[in-house]
């Protein structure tokens, strides 16, 4: 009971009260260094609290009641005094986190890629062919894939209304920040049977539906442009067509008349590793968006169904 977490945070923090400290960030780590106890404590307030680590650390889901936890916990115990804010319901996590509410998503991607150096999976070498299903699974059982996992399902879960932009966030967040053989692995996965279990794990692994499926579905000619308005997808779509469409690129780069006159047999695709990490670079932006080439006029189509090929072909990768 909530009682019951303030008897065990009021026993610990009188034994820390000689140091006075206001650093809440310090005041937290002690607590989750804790033999007595406290570190389950803590949890309670993280849960109440459901913090976010997916490029906002602070960002807690229901503010107001995470607010709430965090001034009776100052009203209990003075240590946390100067952790809370009275003016706004979104500050008191902010400074209760301190010095992690500040980290930049550099920093933030830094810690993540340093814990993905502890996960078994990074060791192993990249094998192609293999099944979602088989992938997933060994992503489960693996404490640093299942941890950083559940964060991206929790954005782009299927049992909450889905929003797109952040569930694309996570995605990115996902896969760049895992080393390239697990990336590779989890992109190129698929299901070969006609197998309902596979099938779900792919969707899962892959961000579908939440990240991927529009209604209706934008068109290929549409998704570019919109791309190329958008700094961070117009840098990704650059490298992408440099590194695997080298030959588009050079024959014609941004020339839409040029790109009509080319037929797929004239699109070779330079399918090695710096080509392989540009396409998972693409994976949580609208690069990855399904689109379609119908209702367009029959002048349309040669191009529309170009930039299909190009976002969405296997060819390139089988």
């Amino acid at each position: 009971s909530l009682h019951s977490v303030f008897t065990v945070l009021f026993i610990y923090f009188t034994s820390v009260s000689t140091a006075q400290t206001t650093d809440c960030l310090h005041l937290r780590e002690q607590c989750i260094n804790d033999a007595n106890g406290c570190k389950s404590v803590w949890n309670v307030v993280e849960d109440v609290c459901n913090i976010s680590v997916l490029g906002n650390r602070c960002k807690a889901e229901d503010a107001i009641g995470c607010n709430r936890i965090i001034h009776v916990l100052a009203d209990e115990y003075p240590e946390f005094k100067n952790c809370v804010c009275t003016t706004d319901d979104l500050c008191s996590i902010t400074t209760l986190l301190g010095k992690q509410c500040s980290l930049d998503k550099e920093n933030i991607s830094t810690e993540t890629k340093l814990q993905w150096s502890l996960s078994a999976l990074s060791k192993q070498a990249y094998t192609a062919n293999r099944t979602c299903l088989d992938v997933n699974k060994e992503c489960v059982e693996d404490e640093v894939c299942n941890k950083q996992l559940s964060l991206y399902l929790k954005v782009c879960s299927v049992n909450k209304k889905c929003n797109m932009g952040e569930c694309q966030a996570a995605i990115r967040f996902f896969y760049q920040n895992m080393p390239f053989e697990v990336a590779q692995m989890m992109t190129f996965c698929d299901c070969i049977q006609p197998d309902e279990s596979c099938h779900r794990a792919r969707e899962l692994l892959h961000g579908k539906p939440c990240a991927v499926t529009a209604v209706p579905p934008p068109s290929c000619l549409n998704i570019i442009h919109v791309c190329e308005e958008n700094e961070l997808c117009r840098k990704k779509y650059k490298t992408f067509r440099s590194k695997c469409w080298r030959h588009v690129t050079k024959k014609c780069y941004d020339d839409e008349a040029c790109l009509e006159t080319l037929i797929k047999g004239d699109m070779p695709c330079s399918a090695n590793a710096d080509c392989k990490a540009a396409y998972i670079s693409n994976w949580g932006t609208m690069l990855r968006v399904e689109c379609t080439c119908q209702n367009l006029l029959p002048t349309e189509q040669p191009l529309c169904k170009l930039f299909h090929h190009m976002l969405h072909s296997k060819s390139c990768f089988s």
